[in-house]
């Protein structure tokens, strides 16, 4: 029974492991200023944004692009590349670092 319990501990401890998440803080030109949590890399990655100012957290889907990470959904799109971002809302692009 103790080794069955101690398996169940070792499939839980893989699990929770691979559902990893990466964050950052981002300062952008326009002012702003967010925090952004990326899921584990897979067919359905997501960026969490959660804006300096507003507990609301907008989730955004990965979507395909050629180089660094885009996620996007209506007007609202986070592209990232290494420590830089372009943010994009209603059509109003802003350049971002990471901070």
């Amino acid at each position: 029974m103790k080794s069955i319990l101690a398996g169940l501990a070792l499939i839980a401890a893989a699990s929770s492991a691979s559902a990893a998440t990466t964050q950052g803080a981002y300062r952008c030109g326009d002012g702003s200023t967010l925090r952004a949590v990326f899921s584990a890399p897979g067919p359905a990655s997501t960026v969490k944004l959660t804006f300096a100012g507003n507990k609301q957290v907008v989730t955004l889907p990965q979507v395909l692009s050629a180089d660094g990470g885009r996620y996007a959904e209506g007007n609202l799109e986070f592209w990232v590349k290494g420590n830089t971002a372009r943010l994009t809302r209603a059509g109003a692009e802003t350049q971002c670092k990471t901070r």
